[in-house]
């Protein structure tokens, strides 16, 4: 099966006609297509459904197709021949580049959704004549789409009986699965700060030595994850009791059940897995 190319843009072409590539989403749900079983996204003439490119979000082109996010229109008819699909049942599906464009028209639509009016003076906010972003007519504030960056941190450490990582459980995961612990950066946070202030309020513990893993878009609604191990330096695990119901050390030889392979904190637990039963 042949992998599509996508080439993320701002700035659309000033005249489309036939068909777009989309992302066309129904409420919270993302109308898809099947390519090989595989998600895809699906080429839809918006004339057809009535669809305003204007209203529309450009992301770029896809296999050399103009590519947009759009929400379909009350009343409009539901395309036929199409599955609607909820974002996170999408990205479970582990199809990145679906999921990722996606991801970022779910994000943009909802930016729009909520900024339609200036939050300084009340007036409508029109698209910036360079920038995708939004702009104020009066008071000329420029509203950029949200980005609130997480941090994920995976303690760990080595004994005499072998490694361990310090895994937690929030109230209402999936039954006996447990994950690393995270938090938003707050203002004026460097991120190692926040990863120490996270780790530390979660679970009581200090770490030294934090390790940049890699990071990850996630839509709910617009978060920026940024995924670190760090080693533990001292202190007794004590889940905080309100975010976590439970936090406990595992030997790595004796792991509870743990995230689906598609999210940043299963490849920072495989990636520090690895790391840790390296020969020292």
């Amino acid at each position: 099966m042949r992998q599509s190319v996508f080439v993320p843009g701002h700035r659309g072409p000033a005249q489309v006609e036939g068909e777009v590539a989309c992302c066309l989403f129904h409420g919270n749900r993302v109308f898809i297509t099947r390519d090989g079983g595989r998600p895809a996204l699906p080429r839809v003439d918006v004339e057809f459904y009535g669809i305003a490119l204007d209203t529309a979000h450009y992301l770029g082109t896809l296999d050399g197709i103009p590519c947009y996010g759009m929400a379909l229109p009350h009343g409009a008819a539901l395309p036929e021949g199409l599955e609607l699909l909820g974002m996170r049942a999408l990205i479970l599906e582990g199809d990145e580049l679906a999921a990722g464009i996606a991801g970022q028209a779910f994000q943009l639509l909802e930016w729009a959704r909520t900024h339609r009016h200036c939050g300084c003076c009340g007036q409508p906010t029109l698209p910036h004549a360079a920038d995708r972003a939004l702009e104020c007519p009066d008071c000329k504030l420029v509203f950029y789409p949200r980005i609130s960056p997480v941090m994920m941190a995976l303690v760990y450490r080595r004994n005499d009986n072998g490694s361990e990582l310090l895994l937690t459980r929030k109230a209402g995961y999936a039954e006996g699965r447990y994950t690393v612990v995270a938090g938003f950066v707050e203002a004026g946070e460097s991120l190692e700060q926040c990863l120490a202030r996270e780790v530390k309020e979660e679970v009581g513990v200090d770490i030294r030595n934090p390790r940049y893993f890699g990071s990850q878009p996630w839509p709910f609604p617009n978060s920026l994850v940024m995924a670190f191990s760090a080693e533990w330096a001292g202190g007794e695990v004590v889940p905080d009791g309100t975010e976590l119901e439970d936090a406990r050390w595992f030997s790595i030889d004796a792991l509870p059940d743990l995230p689906e392979a598609v999210h940043i904190s299963r490849l920072l637990i495989d990636d520090t897995l690895a790391h840790l039963r390296k020969p020292r």
